[in-house]
């Protein structure tokens, strides 16, 4: 093996133990148990205390990526006191539980299994009185994954509009404006169902800034979206002309106030619910900077806030480190700059990927022969998009590596082919299901020329 390849074999290494740092901390369990205290007969839920004995039933609800692992938790924590309770996950994602089900269904198109499992919920929630506490359990996917259709609605439909939404480039704000005026739970709808029990939605946020009404749009929180936005999303993404009849029907009637719309900020069905985030992008970034320095790294967070263009995006940071390569600037060699958040892909081709993906394969092409760089990207679930792959990672030696292979990274940019072009080169990250989800993050890392 060659000093080069000795090189890039450590330097991967390192990455990947960045990955598990992220991941290690935002792991569901802790994150519930963190802001979940049963001490007694009192359980206290960030700072807020409930008298556990005035409950004739605590019953539990929700649904995402995280939602298996998060009811283990809940378990955990309160064991007999619990009534009943089923969580939807995506299919893959589970963790053993004694009394709550596990019900698998599918993401990021619904599936059948996940409606009937959204619709046990609405069953559940329904019988609860002023005597009942609710624990609904939200991570990323929810909004996929607690599909209900709002009467009228067929799935087929609303997987359409959901499918055309996700290739047009919509962002998740966007998406989930739309889905929360085609469901009936989303939007803080599910709170109005459960209403008069206490509620407690323990959060574990998948979204960019962490807006309570846009993570798994919101089943529990109030909705700061209307009809009239979700409409204009609809035409923003030219999706206006060819939208299925009975999504047409349900927005133009909400459009004309024949339909009540989502309950907002002040509506009393939020007078007892409380929501908790338990988890998000910025504390899994933290966790990267603080582990990057043990490794003695000059490290940063640069932002959770990140959104537009996978390949855009990448520009940007393969300026920072073709920036800190060359002038030490914002950060001194060995640097490590965290960034997170979300960005979206406008798909024109036919081939497989991620927007993960997309980015690192991006950044590799502008990182070329700038060999003390790499770009690391991965989303936190442990699926970039339809693919087995969490992301994928790229450095100043990627280039010479596909040639050397025959690849033209160009044309599998072009064809939204990252998968098969990192998985030619070995560089793609498998996680497996991680049973998380906080978005996504990107590690920029700039070594030394050597070591």
């Amino acid at each position: 093996m060659s000093p080069d390849e000795i090189e890039q074999k450590r330097r991967r290494s390192l990455a990947l133990s960045l990955v598990r740092a992220a991941l290690d901390a935002v792991e569901p369990g802790v994150a519930v148990r963190r802001h979940l205290v049963v001490a007694g007969d009192r359980l206290e839920v960030n700072g807020r205390t409930y008298d556990l004995r005035r409950y004739r039933r605590i019953l539990i609800v929700g649904g995402g990526k995280a939602a298996a692992p998060m009811a283990q938790a809940v378990e955990a924590v309160l064991g007999d006191r619990l009534t009943a309770g089923i969580v939807n996950v995506k299919y893959g994602y589970v963790a053993p539980t004694r009394l709550i089900e596990i019900n698998q269904a599918g993401h990021p198109i619904p599936d059948e299994r996940g409606v009937a499992g959204a619709r046990r919920m609405v069953e559940l929630v329904q019988s609860a009185t002023a005597d009942d506490l609710v624990i609904c359990l939200i991570s990323g996917g929810g909004s996929a994954l607690m599909a209900l259709p709002a009467p009228g609605i067929s799935l087929a439909d609303k997987r359409r509009l959901t499918d055309g939404l996700l290739r047009s480039g919509a962002t998740i704000n966007e998406l989930n404006t739309v889905r929360k005026h085609l469901s009936a739970i989303k939007g803080g709808q599910l709170a109005r169902i459960a209403r008069p029990a206490d509620v407690i939605t323990l959060v574990l946020s998948d979204v960019v800034g962490c807006p309570l009404d846009v993570i798994a749009s919101g089943p529990t929180v109030p909705d700061t979206t209307t009809f009239q936005d979700a409409w204009r999303v609809i035409e923003q993404h030219g999706l206006a002309e060819d939208l299925p009849p009975s999504i047409a029907r349900q927005l133009q009637a909400g459009l004309a106030g024949e339909l009540p719309d989502t309950p907002k900020p002040g509506d009393p069905t939020f007078d007892r619910c409380c929501n908790v985030v338990v988890a998000s992008n910025e504390i899994a970034a933290r966790a990267v900077r603080e582990y990057a320095r043990t490794q003695r790294f000059n490290a940063m967070v640069l932002s959770t806030f990140v959104e537009g263009e996978a390949r855009e995006v990448a520009a940007v940071y393969a300026a920072i480190a073709r920036e800190i390569a060359h002038s030490g600037q914002p950060l001194a060699r060995p640097a490590c700059v965290i960034a997170g958040g979300e960005t979206v892909v406008t798909v024109r081709g036919h081939g497989l990927g991620g927007r993960n993906q997309e980015l690192a394969l991006a950044a590799a092409l502008r990182l070329d022969g700038i060999l003390p760089a790499m770009v690391i990207a991965l989303g936190t679930d442990g699926t970039d998009g339809p693919t087995d792959a969490a992301g994928a990672m790229a450095d100043g030696y990627t280039m010479e590596r596909a040639r050397a292979l025959g690849l033209d990274a160009p044309k599998f940019l072009a064809d939204n082919d990252s998968y098969h072009f990192f998985q030619q080169l070995g560089d793609l990250i498998v996680t497996g299901p991680t049973n998380t989800n906080v978005n996504d993050l990107t590690f920029i890392l700039v070594f030394p020329e050597r070591g």
